[in-house]
C-alpha cells in the first residue's frame, strides 16, 4: 500500500512565518476587569462558582476541558492563576490547544493564514513546532509522562534531555531481562528508532521559552496539576514533521486518557466545565465515565453522582433549562448535540451561552470577588 513519504517534506524556519497573534497584545491577565454579562449568565456563573467553592471545600474534582480558541483567545495566564490558586485540579485539552500554548511560550506568537499556506505546501511545515513537540512527547515517554506533562516539562524546563543509543539499548535489555515486566521498553524503542533515523545528537538541547509566564501547560506541571492531552492523529500540524510516530504519540496520548479517566472517577461532588470543545470533551467524558461506573459496580462502589456539568459556547441554545430534560426538535437547544450528551451523563448540566473570553474572567472575578 502506498503512502506519503514523509522524507521529502522540507520543513521551514518557525521565525519564517507571518503569525495572526502576539501573546503579549492578547493576554488577558487575572487582575485584568472582567466584561459586563448579562443577568442570565451572571446568574449561572454564580450558581457555578457556588458549586466550585462547594467542591473544593469538600475535596472534590474541579475539572475544566478547552478548545484551543480559548488559548488563541489569550486566556492561558487566567488558566494558570486558576491551578496556582487551586480553583482547578485537572485541565484537559486537543491537541491544537497544546500546540498554540507551546508557540506562545516559545515565540510569543502563534496562528497562520491556513489557506494561502496550504495552497503553498507551507502550512503546519514549521520545523520547531514539530521537531520539539515530538521529541519532547518520545522523551517524556521514556520517563513515563503523557502528552501534556511531556510538554509543559519542555516549557518549564526550557529544553529536554536526549539519551544516548546506548543508554536506550541498555535499558530495553534490562527490560527484556526482567522478571517483573518490560516497563518502558516501548518507549525506549520508539525513542532510540527516532534517534537513529534522524540523526539526533544525545545531550541536553536548551530551548528557551521565552514568553513561559502565559502557558498554561507550564503552570500546570510546575504546580502538579494534571494537564492532558486528547489529539487525534492527523488533526494537528505536529504530523506535518517528519519526526512524528504514532507510537510516542498514541502511548502519550493513552496515559492522559486514563489520568482524565481516574480524574472524572472521582467526580461525585464534583465540577466538570466544558469551555468551547464541542466534540472531544463530550466524546472523552462519556467513555471516563462510563469506565468509572463500570469499575465502580464490580467492586461494589456507589457509581458517580451529584457532579455538576457545565458547557460554555457560542452557539444559540435559546433559553432551554436542561434539568428539564431534553428539549423538543422544535427548541434550538435540541440541536446542541454535545449538551444532549453531557445531559446523558447524570448530574445537573447548565449550558451558558457565552463567549469563552467573557466567560473565563468573570467565573475568576466571582470565585475571588465573593
Amino acid at each position: 500500500m502506498a503512502r506519503l513519504d514523509t522524507s521529502l517534506l522540507r520543513m521551514l524556519p518557525l521565525a519564517e512565518r507571518r503569525n495572526k497573534l502576539r501573546i503579549e497584545e492578547i493576554a488577558v491577565l487575572p487582575d485584568a476587569r472582567p466584561p459586563s454579562v448579562p443577568e442570565r449568565q451572571r446568574e449561572q456563573i454564580r450558581r457555578c462558582a457556588e458549586r466550585m467553592r462547594q467542591a473544593r471545600a469538600n475535596g472534590r474534582p474541579l475539572m475544566l476541558t478547552y478548545g484551543a480558541h480559548l488559548i488563541k483567545n489569550g486566556l492561558g495566564p487566567i488558566l494558570g492563576h486558576m491551578v496556582e490558586t487551586e480553583w482547578l485540579t485537572h485541565l484537559a485539552t486537543n491537541g491544537a490547544g497544546s500546540i498554540h500554548d507551546w508557540e506562545f511560550a516559545f515565540q510569543g506568537m502563534s496562528a497562520e493564514d491556513v489557506r494561502e499556506n496550504t495552497a503553498q505546501g507551507r502550512f503546519g511545515t514549521w520545523d520547531e513546532t514539530g521537531r520539539f513537540i515530538n521529541l519532547a512527547i518520545a522523551a517524556g515517554g521514556v520517563s513515563g509522562l503523557g502528552y501534556g506533562a511531556a510538554v509543559g516539562k519542555l516549557i518549564h524546563d526550557d529544553g529536554l534531555v536526549i539519551p544516548s543509543p546506548e543508554e536506550l539499548r541498555t535499558a530495553m535489555a534490562g527490560a527484556l531481562a526482567s522478571a517483573t515486566g518490560q516497563g518502558n521498553l516501548g518507549a525506549q524503542a520508539d525513542l532510540l528508532e527516532m534517534i537513529e533515523n534522524h540523526g539526533l545528537a544525545p545531550g541536553r538541547q536548551h530551548i528557551a521559552h521565552p514568553w513561559k509566564r502565559f502557558s498554561v501547560q507550564c503552570a500546570a506541571y510546575e504546580h502538579g496539576v494534571p494537564l492532558t492531552v486528547h489529539p487525534g492523529i492527523g488533526y494537528d500540524i505536529i504530523y506535518t514533521h517528519p519526526l512524528a510516530s504514532g507510537g510516542p504519540i498514541g502511548r502519550g496520548a493513552m496515559l492522559d486518557f486514563l489520568t482524565y479517566a481516574e480524574g472524572v472517577s472521582r467526580l461525585t461532588g464534583g465540577v466538570h466545565i466544558v469551555v468551547g470543545s464541542s466534540v472531544m470533551a463530550p466524546m472523552i467524558f462519556e467513555k471516563a465515565l462510563s469506565m468509572a461506573n463500570n469499575i465502580a459496580i464490580n467492586t461494589g462502589q456507589p457509581t458517580v453522582h451529584d457532579h455538576y456539568l457545565v458547557v460554555v459556547d457560542i452557539q444559540d441554545g435559546g433559553d432551554w433549562d436542561w434539568s428539564r430534560g431534553e428539549p423538543p426538535m422544535d427548541n434550538p437547544a435540541y440541536y446542541l448535540r454535545f449538551c444532549k450528551t453531557f445531559y446523558r451523563m447524570g448530574g445537573t448540566l447548565d449550558y451558558i451561552c457565552m463567549d469563552n473570553v467573557a466567560f473565563l474572567p468573570a467565573l475568576l472575578h466571582e470565585l475571588l470577588c465573593t
